[in-house]
């Protein structure tokens, strides 16, 4: 009987279990992303309100050390050069805890930002409290987001385009095709990717 009735237990348990579906962490397209106010290379601090001109943000999570990363440095540069005076401005922002990764320093940072002339704020995750929000588990990793009077509306996520190997034998730029069709007013083609890259460093 004590069987039957731990049997049954065991049952009901797994049943609501299989219906509780726990929601992923992150942003999803067509979420509201909140402002930030993070410490950029020049000490300043730097929040997404303070671009009054942009339309809106091409968000980066990247770092120094990660062999992806770096592969896309001179592309995540060529972004924002395309795509600032548009009103898509990027924002890197460095998710790593630095005593887990010694070349994510804050200083490490700094010498990057200066050595490859990044056109772009370099921000610090201190705390790692952002990268969480967004649900960012790469870098690179990549959220386009949209200003409306609503907020910043979450309109891409995942990678810069599909070839982090060769830039030359890139055959879709996910992220310049996002920004392409919301500057004209139109769907984005593709919302979502899989972000390739190394694993933040928590």
């Amino acid at each position: 009987m004590k069987t039957i009735k731990f049997v049954g237990l065991f049952l009901a348990v797994g049943i609501m279990a299989a219906f509780t579906v726990k929601p992923a962490a992150g942003y999803k397209v067509g979420d509201i992303a909140t402002d930030f106010s993070l410490k950029n290379v020049n000490n300043k601090m730097v929040s997404l309100k303070d671009m009054k001109d942009a339309k809106g943000y091409i968000v980066v999570f990247t770092c120094n050390h990660c062999p992806y990363a770096v592969a896309y440095e001179d592309r995540v540069v060529a972004l924002d050069a395309k795509y600032k005076k548009l009103g898509y401005p990027v924002v890197a922002i460095n998710p790593n805890n630095p005593e887990k990764q010694k070349d994510d320093s804050f200083a490490k940072m700094q010498e990057r930002a200066k050595e490859k002339k990044f056109t772009f704020p370099y921000l610090l995750d201190e705390g790692q409290k952002i990268y969480p929000q967004y649900g960012a588990t790469k870098t690179p990793h990549v959220y386009v987001l949209q200003k409306t009077a609503k907020g910043n509306v979450v309109k891409y996520i995942g990678a810069i385009d599909d070839n982090y190997e060769d830039a030359k034998a890139v055959k879709t730029k996910y992220v310049e095709n996002a920004v392409d069709a919301l500057l004209k007013n139109k769907e984005v083609p593709v919302k979502e990717t899989k972000a390739i890259g190394c694993s933040i460093k928590a």
